[in-house]
């Protein structure tokens, strides 16, 4: 028997309710009043503005790491010899643990949006890099021998013919760039600079409001989960690429 995600959605709400009626944790309030919080921050100008600049350094960010990544993921999947140098270093800071080294950022860059940008790049480039070879890896040679046959030159086929054939590849990157740009830039702003989502994060946790930190949670994750839904949206309608490769 299957059960509908409305039903576990009401189920976890209804938990969470009960739990911070009852008082079980403390750092847990009841659903209720985080719902009400909700509406209490969007009224407040300090919530607009840290969604504003947060919203900026992590598009600034996350658009350098495409701009960067698809290009180098693209000559990885077509040279041999790109990959051979630079899939270690690739694969060296996708698995490293950022959190750890993001903090040598602030002598170079100090501590504000610059610091928060190069974040969001180091945690969401890597991805874009490794599935983007993978899409060019992985086009089937038929099509790059049947440009050759109509007489493509190697510019044209790579643009017109292995990069659309990789775009599955590419979309799929991206969504997972944004994911890890989410937790890169509340990582930097939460831990380097205490401005934005983060600087709100420190003030409710520190005056001890858990109402308006779950929140600004809830809301981070909406956001979040909403960007994700457009991409995939977007991944879907060019999934015919992949039956065509």
């Amino acid at each position: 028997m299957r059960t509908s995600p409305f039903w576990s959605l009401i189920f976890w709400a209804g938990l969470w309710e009960l739990a911070g009626r009852m008082g079980w944790i403390d750092l847990i309030p009841p659903l209720s009043a985080t719902w009400i919080a909700i509406l209490e921050l969007f009224e407040r100008q300090t919530f607009w503005d840290a969604l504003e600049l947060t919203a900026r350094t992590f598009l600034i960010g996350l658009g350098l790491a495409i701009a960067v990544g698809i290009p180098i993921g693209i000559l990885m999947g077509l040279s041999r010899r790109a990959d051979k140098l630079l899939s270690v270093w690739v694969n060296l800071f996708l698995s490293a643990p950022l959190t750890a080294v993001v903090p040598a950022l602030m002598p170079l860059l100090g501590i504000g949006e610059a610091t928060v940008i190069a974040t969001v790049f180091l945690f969401s480039v890597w991805v874009v890099i490794i599935d983007s070879q993978a899409g060019v890896a992985h086009v089937s040679t038929s099509l790059v021998e049947m440009g050759r046959v109509f007489g493509c030159t190697r510019r044209r086929i790579v643009f017109e013919i292995v990069v659309p054939a990789a775009l599955p590849e590419i979309i799929t990157g991206i969504r997972l760039a944004v994911i890890r740009a989410v937790k890169g830039v509340i990582v930097g702003q939460i831990i380097i600079a205490l401005i934005g989502f983060g600087g709100l994060f420190d003030t409710f946790l520190s005056m001890f409001l858990m109402e308006r930190f779950w929140a600004l949670i809830i809301i981070l994750f909406a956001m979040s989960f909403t960007l994700i839904g457009l991409i995939e949206l977007i991944e879907r309608r060019i999934a015919f690429y992949a039956g065509t490769r």
